[in-house]
């Protein structure tokens, strides 16, 4: 794997008795060096790529537009945003659940922040509208569970190393939106790990309605099927609006 720890995982949760939250990783891939730019302010237009297993950060101005694009058809993209200036407020998804009265956003959907303000709107989605705001982001222990013993690349890491290659830290990982993850909820109340249903080029365009900052991770998992168990990378493009 890419620059993984410079040691094994450790299983011993004693080594982080002494952290006082949860914003630093416990590993490191090629996210920490090739941020967009020295404070993640894009280049309007251009089409950035996040690579495979690894995330990028990116600042919006209110009413600016990110769209992300499934270059391939079956990656996941866990997606944050944070307020700018005050990354204790960010995109909540158990917050914009009870304001959208559903699990799955859909275009002219609002998303609200944990203090219950909307700092993105859904403005358009090419997809067939499958995405996950049930599930945390993956971590090195989701994998540890799964039974990996060494460091894996992971989403949660990738949300704290995007922040610290421009310059920022959030205390904790919110629950992402978890674009193109296909999680269906049966009648029971139990789910399933399934593969995306979006087609390759399939695109969301989501509105920023505060200055905020994005952070993008291209998932990293390849034991479930979330990603068909083939990583692979997205891009997006920051558009002056929609």
């Amino acid at each position: 794997m890419d620059d993984q720890a410079t040691s094994s995982f450790h299983t011993d949760t004693h080594a982080h008795a002494h952290v006082a939250d949860n914003g630093e990783p416990v590993g490191a891939n090629r996210t920490l060096r090739e941020p967009v730019s020295a404070d993640g302010t894009p280049e309007l237009g251009k089409r950035y790529e996040v690579p495979a297993r690894n995330g990028r950060a990116v600042r919006l101005v209110k009413g600016q537009v990110i769209r992300v694009i499934n270059t391939h058809g079956s990656q996941v993209c866990d997606f944050w945003a944070f307020k700018a200036d005050d990354l204790s407020e960010f995109m909540s998804m158990e917050h914009a659940r009870a304001v959208i009265d559903r699990i799955m956003p859909k275009a002219g959907d609002p998303l609200a922040t944990n203090r219950r303000r909307p700092i993105m709107t859904l403005v358009a989605d090419t997809s067939p509208g499958v995405h996950d705001t049930l599930m945390a982001a993956c971590d090195a222990y989701r994998y540890q569970n799964l039974g990996v013993t060494e460091y894996h690349d992971n989403c949660a890491d990738n949300m704290r190393m995007a922040l610290k290659a421009i310059g920022l830290r959030a205390r904790e990982v919110p629950q992402p939106l978890n674009l193109w993850m296909n999680i269906p909820v049966g009648p029971g109340g139990g789910v399933d790990w399934l593969p995306p249903v979006s087609k390759a080029g399939d695109h969301v365009d989501l509105r920023a309605e505060m200055d905020c900052v994005v952070v993008m991770s291209a998932c990293p998992q390849d034991i479930v099927p979330i990603n068909d168990n083939r990583p692979v990378e997205v891009h997006f493009t920051v558009l002056a609006d929609a």
